[in-house]
Order: structure tokens, then C-alpha cells, then sequence
């Protein structure tokens, strides 16, 4: 079952440019950054009310994240759902048809448990799952 929206992630091409706007404009605080192996990006956290923002810049030619700024641009890039049961979540999913990126969670950023849909089953909307 769903419990909130965790976070929204914006990719950038440089976390230290966008920065700028989230610290000096919007008066959040960087609360972490970190490097996420395992998808090749560099990550940084915002939080407003109980939702994070998630910069995220990719720190090789052949991440995830560089291939959608090359076709897309900056911008919004997923919104992540936080739930209690990720397998569950993603086993859902399937049964209803959607396209699953991740068949089982992979490792995120702040250790967490993650799996994506794909956008094109979604509407558009790269969807993330998250514990």
C-alpha cells in the first residue's frame, strides 16, 4: 500500500548550479548528497512540508540520467511513492499489465529499497517505488 509521496526527482546537469536556486531562491537547505553507485549519479536532498526534492546529476556519459538530459533536458524526471512492500508494489503492477524496469528493488540512494515502472506504461510519468 502506498504511504505518501516520498520524493520528486529533478534532473540537472550540475548539482552545485542547482543549488543556488533551491538554497539562495526557495531558502531550503541541502540536508545530504550522495553518489549511488549503481545508477551512476549524484544526488542531492531538499526537503519542503514531508516531501524531498531529489537533484540528481549523472557522473558518467552512460548513466540513466545523462541519457534523459541528452533527449529532455533539465527538469522533472520521477516521482517516487514510498510504500511498506516494494515486491508487493512492483507484483501489483505486473498483474495490471504495467512495465516494470526493475523485476525485484535495487539498492537507492540513502540505502533505500527501489524499483521503477516504465514511463510509457505510466502515462509519461516515471514511477518509483521506494522503503
Amino acid at each position: 500500500m502506498i504511504k505518501k509521496i516520498d520524493h520528486l526527482g529533478i534532473a540537472v546537469k550540475s548539482i552545485e548550479a542547482a543549488r543556488k536556486f533551491y538554497e539562495e531562491v526557495l531558502g531550503l537547505v541541502c540536508e545530504r548528497e550522495e553518489v549511488v553507485a549503481s545508477q551512476k549519479v549524484r544526488t542531492a536532498f531538499f526537503t519542503v512540508g514531508d516531501i524531498h526534492i531529489e537533484l540528481l546529476e549523472p557522473t558518467s556519459d552512460d548513466s540513466p540520467i545523462a541519457g534523459f538530459l541528452e533527449k529532455k533536458g533539465e527538469g522533472f524526471h520521477h516521482i517516487a511513492y514510498r510504500t511498506d512492500d516494494v515486491d508487493g508494489q512492483l507484483e501489483t503492477a505486473r498483474e495490471h499489465g504495467y512495465k516494470l524496469i526493475h523485476e525485484t528493488p535495487i539498492e537507492g540512494a540513502g540505502g533505500k529499497q527501489v524499483a521503477f515502472l516504465h514511463p510509457k506504461s505510466t502515462f509519461g510519468v516515471l514511477t518509483e517505488f521506494c522503503k
